[in-house]
This record gives structure tokens, sequence and C-alpha cells, in this order.
């Protein structure tokens, strides 16, 4: 069979694509006068990455964006395109079953301690990410690996127990990194990869300092020495460093009530493009009395999803009515399931055995668009009957308590991940969500590979989560991103949240 270079578009056509968790966070002269350093450049990001740099051990995806393609590297690459093409592997092609992938590595390439990549590192990390103490947040995607052989120390063949369409996309996120089995247990504070950078720099609270590493395969063609991502979760705050020119570069910046001043100034460059995030206000299922399907539709009626776009995202987004995307195969709309309808809400209160007000608390991380916008939703629950105390927390606090100990009944984020629709399926998720009906239906999906039977069932899947409102589903958010405009290699559209440095280069 010829080699697979595989195309995202594609890979979702034939599978699921589902779109935490969760992200968006030197001063100099104003970009008026500034003249860039040529061979250095800062980037914003409005999260900081926690716990660690380690994507592999957490949920929040700020990790991968400081840490992917950069610091560590995977067998295949995600493009801003979406299509998938190799990175560490030199090709991979599938049986016709797709239940096994034989991937052929490159050769040479060594990790920034001088330890040699090979099949044994493949094969590390894939056991790795499914053994007993993982918390990889894509532990089934490798628990679905029923064999690693490794023939020569060159070649990686993976045998599956249900062929998958969407492995080389899935193989090239940040929870598929290939470590270095010596340093592995350190990648949290001293991330040891393959890629064209390495970590100088980690001031908590502030900032990340990354350099190029000398030692890289592809160093000469890295224009960026020395990268410094600075962490702002402030709107006001994210648009006065690129106004100065303290920041070059903020991909997914809330700036969408300043856009007009940096579209008018042909300083600085302005991307918008595409997501498969999918922003929700999730709820905990185990709670009473949320665990009541009721009162879960309740406050899906209860929100005007159009209204929430406005004030939250200032009207980047687009209306979802369960857990997928639009334009993703199979994708059904269902905007009209649990639509705003007040009197509704307040029927299935009551109906629920509810006596007003219903007291809860809605936790929201720092990100904008989780402030904005659950200070909105509060009021449209306030409407109906249900009191929703507004708790803020830093992310730390939101990982460890709302994610981490379920500590939470409502909480507003965005689940940016493609491909993670079988979040309903895992066991003691933060949804507290269980459905044997759920698990048998995706259990099928997953043992599908005809790409008409898989959308079909898709649709099923979606339907399902929509009925039982597992969360009140939001919006698919537009993400933008504001530069220099001398700076070149940016992604526009944002199949996952990455921040591809090795790209860049100013003019």
């Amino acid at each position: 069979m010829k080699t697979f270079v595989h195309s995202f578009a594609h890979s979702l056509s034939a599978a699921v694509a589902a779109a935490l968790v969760i992200a968006l966070g030197a001063a100099g002269p104003g970009p008026a006068s500034a003249q860039p350093r040529k061979d250095s450049v800062v980037l914003g990001m409005t999260l900081e990455p926690a716990p660690g740099l380690d994507p592999t051990a957490g949920a929040a995806s700020a990790i991968a964006e400081v840490t992917l393609y950069n610091v560590y590297e995977t067998l295949t690459k995600i493009n801003s395109d979406s299509r998938i093409t190799p990175l560490l592997a030199e090709s991979f092609t599938p049986s016709a079953d797709l239940k096994t992938w034989t991937f052929k590595l490159k050769r040479g390439i060594k990790f920034h301690n001088d330890e040699p990549f090979d099949a044994q590192a493949v094969k590390f990390s894939f056991e790795r990410a499914v053994a007993k103490d993982s918390t990889n947040k894509d532990k089934a995607t490798f628990a679905n690996i029923t064999s690693i052989d490794t023939p020569d120390p060159h070649t990686v063949v993976l045998n599956l127990k249900n062929g998958n369409p969407d492995l080389p996309f899935q193989l090239g996120q940040g929870t598929a990194i290939i470590v270095e089995p010596r340093s592995a247990a350190g990648n949290g504070t001293r991330p040891t990869g393959t890629g064209p950078y390495k970590l100088e720099a980690w001031n908590r609270g502030a900032s990340v300092v990354l350099t190029r590493h000398e030692g890289y395969r592809h160093a000469k063609d890295v224009k960026m020495r020395r990268v410094t991502i600075r962490f702002i979760s402030d709107p006001a705050a994210q648009v006065a460093a690129l106004l100065s020119g303290d920041v070059d570069m903020f991909p997914r910046v809330a700036a969408a009530r300043s856009l007009k001043q940096f579209e008018a100034n042909k300083k600085y460059q302005v991307l918008i493009g595409g997501s498969r995030a999918k922003t929700i206000v999730a709820i905990n299922n185990k709670r009473k009395p949320l665990d009541d399907v009721r009162v879960r539709q309740a406050i899906a009626a209860a929100i005007d999803r159009k209204a929430v776009i406005e004030g939250a995202a200032d009207g980047f987004g687009v209306p979802i009515g369960s857990y997928y995307t639009p334009g993703a195969p199979g994708y059904v709309d269902l905007t009209s399931m649990n639509a705003f309808d007040p009197a509704k809400a307040r029927a299935l209160l009551h109906r629920a055995g509810v006596v007003p007000p219903l007291e809860l608390t809605m936790t929201l991380p720092p990100t904008p668009y989780a402030r904005q916008g659950g200070e909105v939703i509060a009021a449209m629950l306030d409407k109906v009957g249900i009191k929703a105390k507004i708790q803020n927390v830093e992310w730390a606090q939101w990982l460890s308590g709302t994610y981490g100990q379920k500590a939470y009944d409502l909480t507003v984020i965005a689940h940016v991940e493609p491909l993670d629709f079988g979040n309903f399926a895992r066991p003691n998720y933060y949804w507290g969500y269980e459905s044997a009906r759920f698990n048998e239906l995706w259990g099928r999906i997953q043992a599908t590979v005809k790409p008409e039977e898989r959308n079909r069932l898709m649709g099923e899947a979606q339907r399902l989560v929509a009925e039982e409102a597992v969360a009140a589903y939001l919006y698919q958010p537009t993400w933008i991103t504001v530069a220099n405009a001398r700076l070149k290699g940016l992604w526009k559209d944002v199949p996952i949240f990455a921040n591809d440095l090795a790209a860049l280069s100013w003019l």
C-alpha cells in the first residue's frame, strides 16, 4: 500500500471529528518605531501551562501550546491547513482494515540530552501513555493498541484492537509526544524532547523562555533563536501589550472589541480562523438536583446562545446544539433541541420538583470568554428561578478543584481538542456522566471504519448527549490572532492549539 500522508479533512470524513481542555496568556518601543530583533519574538498566551510542561500529564491545552512541535515532537504533524504529514516518522502505512499501522522512523535524530530517538523510545512513550498510573487525557487512544512491534530500530508497527482512521491525527497531538525514557519523569519541569527548542527559563506566573536547540537536525532553518511566551489573562492588558510592542503576536487573543484599531493599522496583521472547539456550560451530573435530566434541560433552555456569543465572544462564534461542530463529518444541527425557551425551563424545573430559587454555584476560570459569558448566563438563569452564584478562580484552582476534584455545580469552559467525543465514555470524568447506552454506542463507533456508518452513528451520539443535556452546549468559537505585520509563519486556522515557533520569521 502506498505511504499514507494523511489529510485531516479526509481523516475526519472517515471518523469522529469532535472538536481539557481549554485555553487561550521585554518591554520595548511601540510598533510605530520598533525594529524587531530579527532572531527573537515575544508571544502572548492567556493561560499559563499547569501543572507542568508535560502535555501527557495534564488536561490543559496551554501545555501543548508551549511545548508541542517546539520542545517535543510526535510521529506525525498536524499542520495549520489541517494536513497530516510525517514528523519523526519518515512514512506511515495502514493495513486495509486500519488495524495495523507501520511507521518508518527518521534516522539520526537525538533528544536534547543526546540520547538517540528510535523505535524503543516510541514503544516506551506509547506504553507509558496507557500505563495504570498514566494521567494522559487521551489514554483511550493508546488503550486501543494491543501490541507494539519493533522489528528494527527504525520501524514501529502498531497493532490495534479496532481499526482507527483517525490514528495519524491523534498521534500528532500533544498527548502522543515521544519522550526520552530516562528523562521522562522530569518532563514537567525539565522537558526533554527532540524539538527545535529547549527550555531556558520558566518564570512562574509571568513567562516561559525557549531557546533554539543548536543540535536540532534543521537548526539552520529555525529563524527565531529565542522565544519569550508571556502569560496575560486580562483582555485590556492583552490589547495594551500588542499596542505597546511588548508582545509581537497573540494567538487567540481577546481583542474582538479592539479589532478595528488593529485592522486599520498597517503595522498589524489580523487573522481570523476556524476551530474545532466547543464552548459549553459543563454541569456536574452527579450533584443533586443536577442529576435529574429535566433540571439540566431547564438550564439549557434558559440560555440564549446567540446572546452568549455576543456577550462572551463579541459575536465571534457559531451556535451548537451538541458536543460537535458544524462542518465536521456526520454533523447534525441540534440547535433546535434544548432551544432558548424560558417558559419551558420553568416548566421543567416545576416537573422536577424544584422550588425556586434553585441556588447553584458557577465556577469560572480566568479566560475572558468564561468570565464574560458566565455573567451573561447567570443573568439568564436568574430569570427562570436559578440563582447562580459566580465564583471566579485561577487556572490552577480550576484544574485541581473543578476538573480534578469535581468540586463544582456549573462551569463555563471551551473544550478545544478535536476527536474528544469519547469524553462521554470516560469513567470518572469531571462531568460525572455515566450512560450504558452511550458506552455501547461509542463502542460501535470505535469498531466501525466505514465512513457512512461511522457518521450515522456519530449522529446518534450527538442526539443522545443533547437529549440528556449532559452540558448546555453554547458555541463553536472563532479565534483571532493579532501580530506585527512583519512576522511571518503564523497559523490562521486552528485544528489544534499549537504555536509552531520554528515556522516563524521576520521580514
